[in-house]
């Protein structure tokens, strides 16, 4: 954190960056088929955003336990309940490389956790997407065969991340 931000600089920059990269994403996606992903309910504020703006995918939650504000709870049966770490390598049966966008944000506060996190769950996630699919983080991610890409304009690097296979 620079001197010059303060945290709510900082949360408004990860804010307008996320709904930025989403927005972009949910447009270069327009049309794929293929579910929509999005990893970590929390509020559900990204979730209710990907679900006003998507209408030709469904969109899946994955999420240990449901707490989302009530306008923000997707049906039952686009929730994933359980811990990431079993229910993406268990998605990849159900689903197989089908997934033409997915959104993370599973990280706290912690830089460090973050960072090992994003190592541990990236080459879980990458077998879900779909040729030509994005995915959209708040973290930098550790992919083989997913490329990143350059943010749209309006994003703060550093804040979001894209990559496309």
């Amino acid at each position: 954190m620079s001197e010059s931000q303060s945290r709510l600089d900082l949360f408004i920059d990860r804010m307008v960056s996320q709904r930025t990269c989403l927005d972009f994403a949910i447009a270069q996606t327009t049309g794929m088929p293929g579910p929509v992903f999005e990893l970590g309910l929390g509020n559900g504020r990204t979730y209710h955003h990907m679900a006003q703006r998507i209408q030709d995918r469904p969109v899946y939650v994955f999420e240990r336990a449901v707490a989302s504000h009530p306008d923000s709870t997707p049906p039952e049966d686009r929730v994933i309940l359980g811990d990431v770490r079993e229910t993406l390598p268990a998605s990849v049966d159900r689903f197989g490389a089908s997934a033409s966008l997915i959104h993370a944000d599973l990280g706290g506060h912690n830089r460090e956790k973050n960072d090992a996190f994003a190592r541990f769950v990236s080459p879980l996630i990458e077998p879900l997407l779909v040729p030509g699919g994005l995915m959209v983080s708040s973290d930098r991610m550790y992919f083989d065969a997913l490329t990143e890409l350059p943010l749209p304009e309006g994003a703060v690097e550093g804040r979001c991340f894209i990559y496309r296979r």
